[in-house]
Formats: structure tokens, C-alpha cells, sequence
């Protein structure tokens, strides 16, 4: 009779987070808990959770505007990469995922006017649907693993970030009561190519 062999349980975490449908399966099983359990009777302590204080700022704000950096950072580094050499490198190639992008925010935007057009308050809400979740379009994508092709999976990552980038633009041109010229500058210089 064979003996069984049972893997230890850091083993097979370990194995799980090779997977390249790990980080897809993290996302989608954390939003459906995060969905649960702040519609629950305990939705109080996820609140509670989300404003407990870590560190110099609350633990929602260490998402937003830490975690969310790292992440966008890693992502633009990626498409920065696809663009210089890779499936997006030539202007015909972006043109695609860039209309795209561009109907994915457009469509939305029109018809959160249609349906909110007798209401002026509600109507000042227009580009909140212009953006696309980024992160669970990858994670969809994740999921799916080695099933679906290259080529699709930077075309729709190319999307869903044009759109993210589109959605930027709308809002510091339609909601923020004043830029920064001098960070917008200094953003602009990072992101031109070498030798320009």
C-alpha cells in the first residue's frame, strides 16, 4: 500500500504564490469578504478597521495612497516597457487599446448623463464612471492564467490603464480647484523617453 506523503501547509502557500493565477484569486476572494463583511451585521468593525490608526495615518489611507502608488508605479512601469519594446512599440498598436480606452470612458459618461440628466447635483458625478477598476481587470485576467494569449492580456492592460490615465486627466481638469504646474512639470520630464 503507498504511503502518502502530506505536504506541509508553507509548502503549498508557497507553491500557490508561484501560480500566476495566485494574485487574481487573492484579489477576487478579498473583495468578496471586504463585500460580506461591511454589509453585515459587523460592517462597524470593517469601518473601524479601515480609520484604525497604523502608524502616522489610518490604514485607508495607507491604501490609497500607498499601496495604490506602488501598484499604479508597477503597472505603468510595465506598460512603459510594452511601449518602448514590446506589443504596444509602434503608434498603430497603441491606437487600438487607446480608442478603446477612450469609448470605455466615453459610453459610461454619457450614459450616467442620460439617466441623471433632471438632477444638477447628481449630474456633477458624471466622470465617476469613466474609470476603469484596473486592478480587477487584471485580477480577471490573472485568473485565467496561461489561457489567455500575451498579446490580449497587455492590449486590455494597455486599456484599462489608458483609461485610468484618461480618467486622471478628466478629474484635474473638471474637479481639482488648483493644479500643481510645477509637479505636473516634473512629472512630464520622468515619463519622456532617453536621449529626448
Amino acid at each position: 500500500m503507498p504511503i502518502t506523503v502530506h505536504r506541509r501547509p508553507l509548502e503549498s502557500f508557497k507553491e500557490f504564490l508561484r501560480c500566476e493565477s495566485a494574485g487574481g484569486a487573492v484579489l477576487i476572494a478579498s473583495a468578496i469578504v471586504a463585500l460580506v463583511w461591511a454589509n453585515s451585521g459587523a460592517g462597524g468593525t470593517y469601518r473601524g478597521l479601515l480609520h484604525a490608526g497604523l502608524g502616522p495615518m489610518p490604514v485607508h489611507v495607507w491604501i490609497n495612497d500607498g499601496l495604490m502608488a506602488v501598484f499604479f508605479l508597477l503597472v505603468g512601469l510595465e506598460l512603459r516597457r510594452e511601449m518602448v519594446r514590446g506589443e504596444l512599440a509602434s503608434l498603430r498598436r497603441v491606437a487600438a487599446p487607446g480608442f478603446a480606452a477612450l469609448g470605455g470612458m466615453a459610453v459610461p459618461a454619457l450614459i450616467y448623463v442620460a439617466l441623471n440628466h433632471a438632477d444638477p447635483v447628481a449630474l456633477r458625478g458624471w466622470a465617476i464612471p469613466t474609470a476603469t477598476d484596473i486592478a480587477f481587470a487584471l485580477g480577471i485576467l490573472m485568473l485565467l492564467g496561461s489561457r489567455v494569449p500575451a498579446s490580449l492580456k497587455v492590449f486590455l492592460t494597455a486599456v484599462a490603464i489608458i483609461d485610468d490615465l484618461g480618467a486622471i486627466i478628466v478629474i484635474a481638469a473638471f474637479y481639482t480647484a488648483q493644479l500643481s504646474w510645477p509637479m505636473l512639470a516634473a512629472a512630464a520630464a520622468g515619463a519622456m523617453p532617453k536621449g529626448t
